[in-house]
């Protein structure tokens, strides 16, 4: 083992006593070298998304030094920004915070060092979703926001969401000034922390006014497409909901409940805020053992709708009965992937805009390159300008606020991601499960009373412009040696490769070098023949490498042969 290493572990147990926990790791692991390796091999890694990893003691983990360390950093790179900016936003950052393990104390170191620093940390009194977060960056004209989260990833992780004055997670280029300004430091000397209580005495620490929001939930609620007497929608639907034991359970129904949707049953093993998530070990709505426990309340309450929030809120998933048996056995409950919601509520909302004369002079969907290119088809059906961009959220808010500049901020009718990410407001600039949450359940209530299930408004979607599957496939490489094998495999797919699954490449997008003015990302982007395409990333958060598979065809079992040709090639190439 490197002498480095042990030199840092040496240090550790001498320095890092402030935390019970860590001293505790430390000593438990000091006769196993790997898992001594593991923990400091490298610093944790400060990305375009902040930092994210497995909680616990060592450089490699999520804890209060390295929470405090990167937010050293981030008020360096605060107060020079504050020097030069002329007064446009605050010397200060709002800081939020989700359910998950530690995120309380973490949200309290960072406040605490920025405070020490000299920047005013305007921070949640309680846990409070991602959007809000967003919402409160710009509403108290902040430089800065943090997100202590790590989304939907299981509960031994954590994170810090980093956020700049537009309300956007930070571009690529503040990430490099940011991680440029936590290198310089050394974790232990170069800090400097503050005591949370004391700093609220002296006003430098602040809690959100509860105004923040619920202007908040106030911006969510005009994004009804219920504008007048044109139509009328019975809200009386049977409707289940889930936060996954995170931030979502206060906002949604504070939303749903106001707008008139009062027939909710909540699941209630996974009601209360919990880090440990006990039911759904992978809290994601993507993944459908997260979403069991709410589909067996939607079959015992015989709801007509399955809503679910990932822990930070700014993912949304659903479930709806299928009374036909379209896709399951008739009455039971057919999950709706995260590019036909998007597809869908994209559909509603152009349907309901035309309707209401309220379609902007030139309407843009903005949507992800990774992201199902249906989208684009109904876009270009409503005469919808569509906007592709690079994989993230933040990118999509970008656009939001390139439109912003140029005058053209109500051009802007949605945004989304095959994530179960969505946007239709620029009211915060990323994605929201609130807002999301609440234009399903509207658009469930408007095709309802009209006799029409989202499965029967979907099928007449596929009918019009073509049956089409998406999948995502995820494959983990952990440690030091899974990095090393990922950038391999990124490597070997920029090869010579003339097929996948049979189906002939027809050309090869590589965003490395950066294409059509977007920032250089390590993304391939092979469009294959019969409209289909393999997209292969590196995830940004995760030790992973990501498939997303397109594919069309005349029906989902033609479509589910293809894809399944192309991923048992792809995992192939994996071994």
């Amino acid at each position: 083992m490197d002498t480095n290493i042990m030199e840092q572990y040496k240090l550790w147990t001498e320095k890092a006593t402030e935390d019970n926990d860590v001293v505790a790791e430390l000593r438990a692991i000091a006769d196993d070298t790997e898992k001594i390796e593991d923990a400091f091999y490298r610093n944790l890694a400060f990305g375009t998304g902040g930092l994210r990893g497995v909680i616990g003691a060592g450089t490699n983990r999520m804890n209060i030094y390295t929470v405090a360390k990167a937010s050293q950093g981030l008020a360096d790179y605060v107060n020079k920004i504050c020097d030069n900016n002329s007064g446009k936003f605050n010397r200060a950052i709002a800081v939020s915070y989700d359910s998950r393990i530690k995120s309380d104390l973490f949200a309290k170191v960072a406040a605490g060092v920025f405070a020490a620093n000299g920047i005013e940390a305007h921070i949640y009194s309680e846990l409070m979703p991602t959007p809000c977060l967003s919402y409160a960056v710009r509403a108290l004209n902040c430089a800065a926001g943090i997100m202590v989260t790590a989304s939907h990833n299981p509960s031994k992780y954590n994170g810090y969401k980093v956020y700049g004055a537009d309300g956007c997670q930070i571009t690529t280029e503040a990430a490099a000034e940011i991680l440029a300004e936590i290198e310089k430091l050394d974790i232990f000397a170069d800090v400097k922390r503050g005591s949370f209580d004391e700093h609220m005495k002296s006003g430098m620490i602040s809690y959100i006014d509860e105004e923040i929001y619920t202007n908040f939930v106030e911006e969510v609620k005009k994004q009804s497409m219920i504008l007048g007497d044109d139509v009328t929608v019975d809200k009386n639907v049977s409707i289940v909901y889930t936060p996954l034991n995170g931030t979502g359970l206060k906002p949604v129904l504070r939303t749903l409940k106001e707008s008139g949707y009062t027939n909710i049953t909540v699941v209630s093993e996974q009601e209360k805020p919990d880090g440990n998530f006990p039911t759904c070990p992978y809290p994601n709505p993507e993944i459908k053992e997260a979403m069991a426990l709410g589909m067996e309340y939607a079959k015992k309450y015989n709801a007509d709708l399955l809503l679910a929030t990932d822990p930070d809120a700014d993912r949304v998933g659903i479930a709806v009965k299928d009374e036909k048996g379209i896709r399951v056995e008739a009455g039971e409950y057919a999950l709706v992937s995260g590019n036909e919601t998007g597809i869908l509520l994209l559909d509603y909302i152009c349907t309901r805009r035309c309707a209401t004369n309220t379609m902007p002079e030139d309407p843009v969907m903005v949507k992800t390159i990774v992201t199902s290119d249906m989208a684009k088809q109904v876009a270009d059906n409503y005469g919808v300008r569509t906007v592709d961009c690079l994989t993230g959220f933040k990118f999509i808010g970008e656009q939001i606020g390139l439109l912003e500049s140029q005058g053209k901020e109500s051009s802007y009718i949605f945004g989304l991601e095959e994530s179960y990410g969505y946007l239709s407001g620029g009211y915060v600039r990323d994605k929201d499960a609130v807002d999301g949450a609440f234009l399903i359940c509207e658009m469930f209530a408007y095709y309802k009373t009209q006799g029409i299930s989202l499965l029967d408004k979907l099928e007449e979607l596929y009918q019009k412009y073509g049956y089409r599957l998406n999948t995502l496939h995820s494959y983990e490489f952990e440690g030091a040696a899974g990095a090393e094998k990922m950038q391999q495999i990124m490597k070997s797919f920029r090869g010579d490769f003339t097929s996948f699954g049979g189906l002939k490449i027809e050309k090869l997008i590589d965003y490395l070098p950066g294409v059509d003015g977007l920032p250089k990302s390590d993304v391939l982007k092979f469009l294959l023949e019969q409209n289909g395409s393999v997209v292969v990333r590196p995830s940004g958060t995760e030790p992973k490498i990501k498939f997303y598979i397109s594919v069309t065809a005349d029906s989902m079992k033609a479509a589910e042969v293809k894809e399944k040709k192309i991923v048992e090639e792809l995992e192939e190439l994996l071994k």
